[in-house]
């Protein structure tokens, strides 16, 4: 599909404004997929000439050329001699407010820079300037009927037990550690350095890790299913050999799923002592005068953790019903670009809802090891909630970024204005704002929807079933980060210069 249309821009309305003259240009969009755009962008020789024009007209009043004084040399030694800088300025000014044009101009919601070589695309001496870029966009879809669904809401309570058992995970962190000579149970923590073997050759190499001994150890790009029974008694110095399993999500295809040869030493075997619940530690920790404001404390934060839960379910049965009536691919290419971008803004989300590190680490690992379709899933979740937000007028407002970064802040014992200058500084302000407005839409749609509640029976988790570390068996590149040109100098087909035609039928 093929669309070709002018932006030629009507005059400004105060012509005494001492504004530049808007930028005449033709483009070209063709869709070779719901998610992609090719765009041709053709410029005027009419207006290549008055960029230059206005850049020499800039440039000769203060242009130093030997032999004359400043600005006083004559426009056509300054032309030749700047020839090469006033030109690439030129490109670059074109190239710039050509990009501003088409942003503002074209039909389609781009979520993504354009694609294009710089130093590939040439200004000409003659003719029109053309050239290319590819820009992803929000697939186009009929936006879903969201109105009055029959949804199941899920309801979880927080117990006296679950309090304990959170509160003894908190002191576990702060716990003292002794080396001991025992052998090593379910809970302890080992010291350990690890190598991982395929075939013959030693893929990588972990240097000292303290892990706990859990039942299953998970690492950011496979697993151990029996951690637990293989390092169970063992002792410092012991050697243990065991498998790790590849994610079936891994970016190695040849390697998905597939199983590793690993060796685990003890380097240290260590026992924990649990703090007790002074008031000097009470102060330490938090600032808590009190053992029972310590409790509120950790049951506000398993209350986060259960409405988080119940969030994402309502979520996943609202997108599975949207989805539904809302086809639309995307390519692979999307996909595992915005694969940090989608783990990121996942961790920001479990940061606000009360979860610790460890937890957060165990999501991670497992989200990293079938990254490629959680991340499809994710994408189609929020380009439908997007386009209702729009449609709705829902965005983010000013004091919601504030609560979620208190939030955070809490969460992550920092201040919130760490917190704010980290996300700033890392580009994750727009996953906070995903966060919110996604977070607004479904309460919208929640609202509008039939609710049914239903309590929720917890099964017991299962003590020390799983320890997370952040360690890849496999390590790899992101070969796909940025998409091949179409061509290989950016040049449009059929935009050849009128001397390259010249010679083809010569």
């Amino acid at each position: 599909m093929s669309t070709s249309f002018d932006t030629d821009s009507t005059p400004a309305e105060d012509a005494a404004a001492p504004v530049k003259d808007p930028l005449q240009l033709n483009m070209e969009v063709s869709k070779p997929h719901a998610c992609l755009r090719e765009v041709v962008v053709t410029i005027p020789r009419g207006e290549v000439d008055r960029y230059m024009k206005d850049a020499y007209d800039e440039l000769v009043p203060e242009a130093q050329v030997p032999g004359f004084r400043a600005g006083r040399a004559p426009r056509k030694l300054v032309e030749k001699q700047f020839k090469d800088r006033i030109e690439d300025r030129v490109k670059g000014s074109l190239l710039m407010d050509s990009l501003a044009k088409v942003t503002e101009d074209a039909e389609f919601s781009a979520i993504g820079e354009p694609d294009f070589d710089y130093e590939s695309i040439e200004l000409p001496e003659k003719g029109e300037f053309k050239y290319q870029f590819s820009i992803e966009v929000r697939p186009e879809f009929e936006t879903p009927d969201w109105k009055k669904l029959e949804l199941k809401k899920p309801v979880e309570t927080t117990s006296e037990e679950d309090v304990d058992a959170a509160l003894q995970r908190v002191l576990s962190r702060y716990a003292s550690l002794e080396a001991s000579d025992a052998p090593a149970e379910l809970g302890d923590r080992l010291l350990i350095t690890a190598k991982f073997v395929d075939g013959d050759k030693t893929i990588s190499e972990m240097d000292e890790e303290r892990v706990t001994l859990a039942n299953r150890l998970s690492l950011s790009d496979a697993v151990c299913e029996n951690f637990g029974e293989l390092m169970k008694d063992c002792k410092e110095g012991d050697v243990v050999t065991g498998k790790v399993k590849l994610g079936e999500g891994h970016a190695n295809e040849e390697m998905q799923g597939k199983e590793i040869d690993a060796t685990f030493t003890v380097v240290e075997v260590l026992k924990e002592q649990l703090p007790e619940l002074t008031s000097e530690f009470l102060d330490e920790l938090g600032e808590f005068e009190t053992e029972d404001e310590l409790r509120e404390f950790v049951r506000g934060s398993l209350e986060r953790q259960a409405n988080f839960r119940t969030e994402q379910a309502m979520r996943g049965s609202i997108i599975e019903k949207l989805l539904a009536s809302a086809d639309f691919e995307l390519p692979p290419t999307l996909v595992r670009r915005q694969m940090k971008r989608e783990l990121d803004r996942k961790v920001l989300e479990f940061r606000r809802s009360g979860f610790d590190d460890d937890m957060i680490r165990r999501f991670v690992n497992a989200s990293k090891q079938n990254m490629q379709q959680g991340t499809e899933s994710s994408l189609r979740e929020h380009f439908i909630l997007e386009q209702i937000a729009d449609e709705e007028k829902i965005d983010a407002e000013p004091q919601e970024y504030e609560t979620e970064i208190q939030l955070i802040a809490e969460q992550s014992d920092s201040s919130p204005r760490r917190v704010r200058a980290r996300l700033e500084k890392t580009g994750q302000m727009d996953a906070l704002r995903n966060q919110i407005v996604e977070r607004k839409v479904i309460e919208l749609i929640s609202e509008a929807a039939t609710v049914t509640e239903e309590p929720v029976e917890k099964e017991a988790e299962e003590k020390n079933e799983e320890f997370a570390i952040d360690h890849e068996v496999l390590p790899t590149k992101d070969h796909d980060a940025i998409p091949a040109a179409k061509y290989d100098d950016n040049t449009p087909k059929g935009a050849e210069t009128e001397e390259k035609q010249e010679k083809d039928k010569d």
